[in-house]
């Protein structure tokens, strides 16, 4: 049970953290302030970081990661262009990347819920996955 708990939440962090990335990734284009992007890049990098880590522990246990729900991809770009679509300001991305992070955290916590028995390795990699989601929040607070 603890090993297929582990490997659920770390899975979920995995995909969790792609969905991020890409959603950085499809808004740095649109960015007119240098100091917001610097934020963004910082924050996408400290993910890709964390994610190496995760990657790492799920081969461990010859398991290959999880990919983002399809669906949830599509809804978020089509969010994200359509919001985009209609106004091209640092403000809109803000407000994007605030309403991700918050469904990032909730999921988490969801999940730390949901497979209790999961080692303590991975439950401190979702604490500081949500950590690091809720600072991203914080850090967009000046551009909302």
């Amino acid at each position: 049970m603890i090993e297929q708990d582990t490997i659920r939440l770390l899975r979920e962090c995995d995909a969790g953290i792609k969905m991020g990335v890409e959603a950085i990734d499809e808004v740095l284009d649109y960015v007119h302030e240098d100091n917001f992007r610097k934020c963004l890049t910082d924050h996408k990098d400290k993910h890709v970081k964390l994610k190496e880590e995760i990657q790492d522990l799920l081969h461990q246990y010859h398991d290959e990661g999880k990919e983002p729900n399809p669906m949830a991809k599509g809804m978020s770009w089509v969010k994200t262009n359509m919001k985009l679509a209609v106004n091209e300001s640092d403000h809109t991305i803000a407000d994007l990347i605030t309403d991700g992070c918050n469904m990032g955290v909730k999921s988490l916590h969801k999940y730390l819920n949901q497979y209790q028995a999961a080692d303590e390795k991975s439950k401190d990699i979702t604490k500081r996955l949500i950590r690091l989601e809720e600072k991203m929040v914080t850090e967009m607070k000046p551009y909302l």
